[in-house]
Protein backbone atom coordinates (compact mmCIF):
# COMPACT_ATOMS: atom_id res chain seq x y z
CA UNK A 1 0.00 0.00 0.00
CA UNK A 2 1.37 3.42 -0.92
CA UNK A 3 2.09 5.76 1.97
CA UNK A 4 0.17 9.01 2.18
CA UNK A 5 1.78 12.21 3.42
CA UNK A 6 0.26 15.35 4.85
CA UNK A 7 0.88 17.07 1.54
CA UNK A 8 -1.43 14.49 -0.12
CA UNK A 9 -4.34 15.41 2.18
CA UNK A 10 -6.76 18.08 0.96
CA UNK A 11 -6.04 21.54 2.38
CA UNK A 12 -9.16 21.77 4.60
CA UNK A 13 -8.46 18.34 6.10
CA UNK A 14 -4.89 19.38 6.82
CA UNK A 15 -6.22 22.30 8.86
CA UNK A 16 -8.46 19.94 10.83
CA UNK A 17 -5.51 17.64 11.50
CA UNK A 18 -3.32 20.52 12.67
CA UNK A 19 -6.08 21.93 14.87
CA UNK A 20 -6.71 18.54 16.52
CA UNK A 21 -3.00 18.15 17.19
CA UNK A 22 -2.83 21.61 18.73
CA UNK A 23 -5.84 20.95 20.97
CA UNK A 24 -4.38 17.62 22.06
CA UNK A 25 -1.09 19.26 23.05
CA UNK A 26 -2.91 22.11 24.83
CA UNK A 27 -5.04 19.64 26.78
CA UNK A 28 -1.96 17.70 27.83
CA UNK A 29 -0.22 20.87 29.02
CA UNK A 30 -3.34 21.97 30.92
CA UNK A 31 -3.61 18.63 32.70
CA UNK A 32 0.07 18.81 33.61
CA UNK A 33 -0.39 22.33 35.00
CA UNK A 34 -3.46 21.31 37.03
CA UNK A 35 -1.60 18.30 38.39
CA UNK A 36 1.28 20.55 39.37
CA UNK A 37 -1.05 22.90 41.23
CA UNK A 38 -2.79 19.99 42.94
CA UNK A 39 0.56 18.73 44.13
CA UNK A 40 1.59 22.15 45.45
CA UNK A 41 2.41 21.78 49.12
CA UNK A 42 2.10 24.58 51.68
CA UNK A 43 4.61 22.85 53.96
CA UNK A 44 7.20 22.87 51.16
CA UNK A 45 6.41 26.53 50.45
CA UNK A 46 7.03 27.43 54.10
CA UNK A 47 10.37 25.65 54.04
CA UNK A 48 11.36 27.37 50.79
CA UNK A 49 10.44 30.88 51.96
CA UNK A 50 11.86 30.29 55.44
CA UNK A 51 8.83 31.96 57.07
CA UNK A 52 5.81 30.54 58.91
CA UNK A 53 2.94 33.05 58.85
CA UNK A 54 0.55 32.65 61.78
CA UNK A 55 -2.50 34.65 62.83
CA UNK A 56 -3.00 35.17 66.58
CA UNK A 57 -5.04 37.46 68.78
CA UNK A 58 -3.37 40.74 69.78
CA UNK A 59 -5.70 41.79 72.59
CA UNK A 60 -6.80 38.61 74.36
CA UNK A 61 -4.36 37.63 77.12
CA UNK A 62 -3.01 35.16 77.85
CA UNK A 63 -3.63 33.56 74.44
CA UNK A 64 -2.40 36.49 72.38
CA UNK A 65 -1.69 40.12 73.26
CA UNK A 66 0.83 42.88 72.65
CA UNK A 67 3.60 42.93 75.22
CA UNK A 68 4.04 46.50 76.48
CA UNK A 69 7.84 46.26 76.59
CA UNK A 70 8.66 44.47 73.35
CA UNK A 71 5.60 45.74 71.45
CA UNK A 72 5.36 42.23 69.97
CA UNK A 73 2.41 39.84 70.05
CA UNK A 74 2.98 37.22 72.71
CA UNK A 75 0.99 34.62 74.63
CA UNK A 76 0.23 30.90 74.86
CA UNK A 77 -0.80 30.58 71.20
CA UNK A 78 2.32 32.43 70.05
CA UNK A 79 4.51 30.09 72.09
CA UNK A 80 2.98 27.07 70.36
CA UNK A 81 3.45 28.80 67.00
CA UNK A 82 7.10 29.46 67.85
CA UNK A 83 7.59 25.79 68.69
CA UNK A 84 6.25 24.84 65.25
CA UNK A 85 8.54 27.36 63.53
CA UNK A 86 11.53 26.12 65.53
CA UNK A 87 10.80 22.52 64.48
CA UNK A 88 10.82 23.65 60.84
CA UNK A 89 13.88 25.84 61.30
CA UNK A 90 12.09 28.90 59.91
CA UNK A 91 11.25 32.42 61.09
CA UNK A 92 7.88 33.04 62.75
CA UNK A 93 5.78 35.95 61.48
CA UNK A 94 2.72 36.73 63.61
CA UNK A 95 -0.22 38.66 62.15
CA UNK A 96 -2.99 40.05 64.39
CA UNK A 97 -6.55 38.80 64.03
CA UNK A 98 -9.92 39.07 65.71
CA UNK A 99 -12.42 36.19 66.02
CA UNK A 100 -14.36 36.96 62.83
CA UNK A 101 -11.26 37.10 60.60
CA UNK A 102 -9.78 33.72 61.49
CA UNK A 103 -11.44 31.69 58.73
CA UNK A 104 -11.07 34.40 56.02
CA UNK A 105 -7.34 34.71 56.72
CA UNK A 106 -6.93 30.99 56.01
CA UNK A 107 -9.23 30.75 52.99
CA UNK A 108 -7.58 33.78 51.37
CA UNK A 109 -4.10 32.26 51.94
CA UNK A 110 -2.89 35.28 53.89
CA UNK A 111 -1.56 33.04 56.66
CA UNK A 112 -0.32 29.46 56.90
CA UNK A 113 -1.92 28.70 60.26
CA UNK A 114 -4.29 30.24 62.79
CA UNK A 115 -3.50 29.87 66.48
CA UNK A 116 -6.11 32.05 68.14
CA UNK A 117 -8.18 30.12 70.69
CA UNK A 118 -9.90 28.51 67.66
CA UNK A 119 -12.73 26.17 68.71
CA UNK A 120 -13.11 23.09 66.49
CA UNK A 121 -16.59 22.84 64.98
CA UNK A 122 -18.22 20.89 62.13
CA UNK A 123 -19.31 24.13 60.46
CA UNK A 124 -15.81 25.61 60.43
CA UNK A 125 -14.36 22.27 59.30
CA UNK A 126 -16.27 22.70 56.03
CA UNK A 127 -13.98 25.64 55.18
CA UNK A 128 -10.72 24.89 57.00
CA UNK A 129 -8.93 21.91 58.51
CA UNK A 130 -7.97 21.62 62.17
CA UNK A 131 -5.10 20.03 64.02
CA UNK A 132 -5.67 17.67 66.89
CA UNK A 133 -6.78 19.67 69.96
CA UNK A 134 -4.06 21.30 72.07
CA UNK A 135 -6.30 23.06 74.59
CA UNK A 136 -9.78 22.63 76.08
CA UNK A 137 -12.12 25.07 77.74
CA UNK A 138 -15.77 25.80 78.45
CA UNK A 139 -17.98 28.78 77.73
CA UNK A 140 -18.41 30.98 80.80
CA UNK A 141 -19.51 34.48 81.74
CA UNK A 142 -18.08 37.62 83.29
CA UNK A 143 -20.36 40.02 85.14
CA UNK A 144 -20.35 42.57 87.90
CA UNK A 145 -20.57 40.91 91.30
CA UNK A 146 -24.06 39.83 92.32
CA UNK A 147 -25.59 40.04 88.83
CA UNK A 148 -25.28 36.44 87.62
CA UNK A 149 -25.08 33.20 89.58
CA UNK A 150 -26.81 30.51 87.49
CA UNK A 151 -27.52 29.71 83.81
CA UNK A 152 -31.26 30.03 84.42
CA UNK A 153 -30.78 33.82 84.57
CA UNK A 154 -29.26 34.11 81.10
CA UNK A 155 -32.57 34.39 79.23
CA UNK A 156 -33.35 37.61 81.10
CA UNK A 157 -29.98 39.33 80.53
CA UNK A 158 -28.40 41.54 77.91
CA UNK A 159 -25.12 39.79 77.05
CA UNK A 160 -22.09 40.90 75.06
CA UNK A 161 -20.61 38.31 72.68
CA UNK A 162 -17.68 38.19 70.26
CA UNK A 163 -18.96 38.37 66.70
CA UNK A 164 -18.55 35.20 64.65
CA UNK A 165 -17.64 32.91 67.56
CA UNK A 166 -18.97 29.56 68.71
CA UNK A 167 -19.88 31.30 71.97
CA UNK A 168 -22.41 33.46 70.13
CA UNK A 169 -23.93 30.45 68.32
CA UNK A 170 -24.20 28.31 71.46
CA UNK A 171 -25.78 31.10 73.47
CA UNK A 172 -28.38 31.82 70.77
CA UNK A 173 -29.28 28.13 70.54
CA UNK A 174 -29.45 27.36 74.26
CA UNK A 175 -30.84 30.67 75.53
CA UNK A 176 -32.92 32.18 72.70
CA UNK A 177 -34.54 34.79 74.92
CA UNK A 178 -31.24 36.34 75.97
CA UNK A 179 -30.58 39.68 74.29
CA UNK A 180 -27.20 39.43 72.57
CA UNK A 181 -25.02 42.34 71.47
CA UNK A 182 -22.15 41.38 69.15
CA UNK A 183 -18.74 43.07 69.36
CA UNK A 184 -15.60 42.69 67.26
CA UNK A 185 -13.55 41.37 70.16
CA UNK A 186 -13.68 40.64 73.89
CA UNK A 187 -12.09 43.93 75.07
CA UNK A 188 -14.86 45.86 73.29
CA UNK A 189 -17.48 43.68 74.96
CA UNK A 190 -15.87 44.28 78.35
CA UNK A 191 -15.92 48.05 77.77
CA UNK A 192 -19.65 47.72 77.12
CA UNK A 193 -20.02 45.78 80.38
CA UNK A 194 -18.10 48.41 82.30
CA UNK A 195 -20.27 51.16 80.80
CA UNK A 196 -23.50 49.32 81.64
CA UNK A 197 -24.51 48.62 78.02
CA UNK A 198 -24.63 44.87 78.76
CA UNK A 199 -25.06 42.96 82.01
CA UNK A 200 -22.59 40.17 81.24
CA UNK A 201 -20.14 39.05 78.56
CA UNK A 202 -19.32 35.52 77.47
CA UNK A 203 -16.17 33.78 76.24
CA UNK A 204 -14.06 30.72 76.97
CA UNK A 205 -13.36 30.53 80.70
CA UNK A 206 -9.53 30.76 80.43
CA UNK A 207 -9.84 33.81 78.20
CA UNK A 208 -12.11 35.56 80.72
CA UNK A 209 -9.67 34.71 83.51
CA UNK A 210 -6.88 36.29 81.48
CA UNK A 211 -8.98 39.38 80.84
CA UNK A 212 -9.98 39.80 84.47
CA UNK A 213 -6.38 39.42 85.66
CA UNK A 214 -5.47 42.63 83.82
CA UNK A 215 -8.43 44.74 84.95
CA UNK A 216 -7.49 47.37 87.57
CA UNK A 217 -10.84 47.11 89.36
CA UNK A 218 -11.17 43.33 89.07
CA UNK A 219 -12.58 43.09 92.60
CA UNK A 220 -15.86 44.47 91.15
CA UNK A 221 -16.31 41.56 88.74
CA UNK A 222 -16.65 37.80 88.91
CA UNK A 223 -16.81 34.69 86.73
CA UNK A 224 -19.75 32.60 88.02
CA UNK A 225 -18.92 28.93 88.63
CA UNK A 226 -20.83 27.36 85.73
CA UNK A 227 -20.20 26.61 82.07
CA UNK A 228 -22.68 26.06 79.22
CA UNK A 229 -20.36 24.13 76.87
CA UNK A 230 -17.13 22.16 76.61
CA UNK A 231 -14.91 23.13 73.70
CA UNK A 232 -11.75 21.74 72.12
CA UNK A 233 -9.28 24.21 70.67
CA UNK A 234 -7.23 23.40 67.56
CA UNK A 235 -4.87 25.02 65.08
CA UNK A 236 -6.57 26.24 61.90
CA UNK A 237 -4.99 24.87 58.71
CA UNK A 238 -5.83 25.63 55.04
CA UNK A 239 -8.23 23.05 53.62
CA UNK A 240 -6.58 20.06 51.98
CA UNK A 241 -3.02 20.73 53.18
CA UNK A 242 -2.47 17.17 54.42
CA UNK A 243 1.32 17.37 54.76
CA UNK A 244 1.08 20.55 56.83
CA UNK A 245 -1.63 19.03 59.03
CA UNK A 246 0.45 15.89 59.60
CA UNK A 247 3.45 18.00 60.57
CA UNK A 248 1.40 20.10 63.01
CA UNK A 249 -0.26 17.07 64.61
CA UNK A 250 3.02 15.19 65.01
CA UNK A 251 4.75 18.23 66.49
CA UNK A 252 1.95 18.82 69.01
CA UNK A 253 2.21 15.22 70.19
CA UNK A 254 6.00 15.59 70.49
CA UNK A 255 5.62 18.76 72.54
CA UNK A 256 3.33 16.91 74.94
CA UNK A 257 5.61 13.86 75.19
CA UNK A 258 8.68 16.04 75.81
CA UNK A 259 6.98 18.11 78.51
CA UNK A 260 7.22 21.27 76.41
CA UNK A 261 3.45 21.67 76.10
CA UNK A 262 3.18 21.62 79.90
CA UNK A 263 5.98 24.19 80.15
CA UNK A 264 4.16 26.52 77.73
CA UNK A 265 0.94 26.08 79.70
CA UNK A 266 2.68 26.83 83.01
CA UNK A 267 4.06 30.14 81.71
CA UNK A 268 0.53 31.44 81.17
CA UNK A 269 -1.72 29.36 83.47
CA UNK A 270 0.69 27.81 86.00
CA UNK A 271 0.61 28.42 89.76
CA UNK A 272 3.04 31.33 89.51
CA UNK A 273 1.26 33.04 86.61
CA UNK A 274 -1.21 35.92 86.70
CA UNK A 275 -3.96 33.51 85.63
CA UNK A 276 -3.51 30.24 87.57
CA UNK A 277 -5.70 27.48 86.17
CA UNK A 278 -5.29 23.72 86.57
CA UNK A 279 -4.48 21.95 83.32
CA UNK A 280 -7.17 19.33 82.74
CA UNK A 281 -6.50 18.49 79.07
CA UNK A 282 -3.44 16.77 77.61
CA UNK A 283 -2.64 16.75 73.90
CA UNK A 284 -3.57 13.40 72.41
CA UNK A 285 -5.86 12.27 75.23
CA UNK A 286 -9.02 10.43 74.27
CA UNK A 287 -12.29 12.33 74.52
Amino acid sequence: MARRYVSDVPFFLRNVFIMKSFLSIAATLTLALVAGVAQADRLDDIKKTGVLKVASFDSNPPFGFVDQKSRQITGLDVDFAQALADKLGVKLEVLPTNPANRVPLLTSNKVDLVLANFTITEERAKQVDFSIPYFASGQQFLAKKGVLSSPEQLNSLRIGVDKGTVNEIVLREKYPQAKLVAYDDTPFAFTALRNGNVQAITQDGPKLIGLLANVPDKENYEIPAFSISEDLIGIGIPKGETALKSFVDETLLELEAQGKAQAIYDVWFGPQSKTPLERLYRIGQQQ
